[in-house]
Parts: structure tokens; C-alpha cells; sequence
């Protein structure tokens, strides 16, 4: 994982003790990231994340007490400009909503995490929301449009790269879906966040979501 300048702190949730301790010495091997916890359960989120104050957290969405979808409302909640990756065996539709509408900013297998961690990391620390490709598959399978939507006023090339962005894809991959550029990829996704009166890519995704945009 490449590094600019700082190391990226993370703190990490996850009952099982085996990947924890697995996925704990993946970060700390990596230059690019900072293990500050590890821990197996979420039931003192709220002062850990208070405490440390990570730029990002590795999340477990089932474990003993409270969930990983409910820990990850109270980080939001406390530090909204923190990034939370969800880990799970789970696929299907629900838990991926759900995680997504908890302010998730991405979503991984944990089949994957050997193969894909670091990249998903670096993908959420650059604004991206990484998921994999049967999870975004599934997001986009659940989504129901409402019979009236609010009109947000998006360009037809914004709602392409909306839908783009909520398929999980990075910017790279929806300058090549929309064929632009990554910079003109950014100049859009800004005029969308202002037009959903929104201010990340989690909360942007959800809105699309909910209300039936994509």
C-alpha cells in the first residue's frame, strides 16, 4: 500500500481471535497504516474511537453484544469524518444496506481480505467505496425506485457517474465506465454532493439509494 507522508491510523474490530490477530499483523507490517486497537467487540466504540481517534476502522458486522452496523452509527456519529470498512461472510442484500445506510465507506468479504485489504483501504483513504464485485451486484439488485422522486436536478452524465459510484467502482474505474477523465469524474461528484446537500461518498450512495436516484 503506498504511503504519503503519514500513516493512516486504524483501529480494528473482530470476535474471531484467529483473523484478528491476522488481519493485526497485516497492518502493522504495512508502512502505510498504524495499528492503534484490536479489539473484539464494540461494546466501548464510542470511548476507543473518542480516545484515538482513527482515520479509519476495520469492522466486524456481527459480534458478541453490539453489532458492527450499530458501531458504526456511534463512530459516525462522534467522528463522522472517520472511515469504516465492514468485514463480514456475509453477502447478502440486507446486511449491505444496512452497512451502507450505518455510513459505511466500504464493504469487504472476508474471503477477500487477504487478496484485497490493502487496496480497499487505499481506495477509501482516496474517497472511493470498495465493495465486492457480488456485493455491489447486490446493492444495485435491492434498490427500488420510489414512484415520486425529488428532483435534484442532476445532468444525465451526474446520474451516470452516480450510478457508477454507487456500484462500489473507484474513480478510475467511472472515468472509464463514463469515459472522462478522473478529474472530471471529481468536478461532477462535487456538483452531485452539492446537489444531494450531502458530503461524502457514503452519504451520497445512500441518498441514491433511499430515494430511488439510480
Amino acid at each position: 500500500m503506498n504511503t504519503k507522508n503519514m500513516s493512516n491510523k486504524v483501529l480494528l474490530y473482530e470476535d474471531n481471535d484467529l483473523l484478528r490477530e491476522s488481519i493485526s499483523s497485516m497492518v502493522v507490517l504495512d508502512e502505510g497504516m498504524e495499528l492503534l486497537g484490536a479489539y473484539g467487540h464494540a461494546n466501548e466504540v464510542e470511548e476507543q474511537v473518542k480516545s484515538f481517534k482513527p482515520d479509519l476502522i476495520l469492522m466486524d458486522i456481527e459480534m458478541p453484544g453490539r453489532s458492527g452496523i450499530e458501531a458504526t452509527k456511534l463512530v459516525k456519529k462522534f467522528l463522522p469524518e472517520t472511515f469504516v470498512l465492514i468485514l463480514t461472510v456475509f453477502d447478502d442484500s440486507e446486511n449491505v444496506l444496512n452497512a451502507i445506510k450505518a455510513g459505511a465507506s466500504g464493504y469487504l468479504l472476508k474471503k477477500y481480505i487477504a487478496t484485497r485489504l490493502f487496496s480497499a483501504v487505499e481506495e477509501i483513504m482516496e474517497g472511493g467505496a470498495p465493495m465486492s464485485p457480488a456485493v455491489a451486484k447486490l446493492v444495485i439488485q435491492s434498490m427500488q425506485k420510489p414512484q415520486h422522486t425529488v428532483d435534484y436536478g442532476l445532468t444525465e452524465r451526474e446520474k451516470d457517474v452516480l450510478l457508477s459510484l454507487s456500484k462500489g467502482n473507484s474513480f478510475k474505474l467511472i472515468a472509464a465506465d463514463c469515459k472522462i477523465s478522473i478529474d472530471t469524474v471529481r468536478t461532477h461528484i462535487k456538483h452531485i454532493y452539492e446537489k444531494l446537500q450531502v458530503h461524502c461518498q457514503t452519504e451520497a450512495v445512500s441518498k441514491a439509494i433511499n430515494e430511488g436516484l439510480v
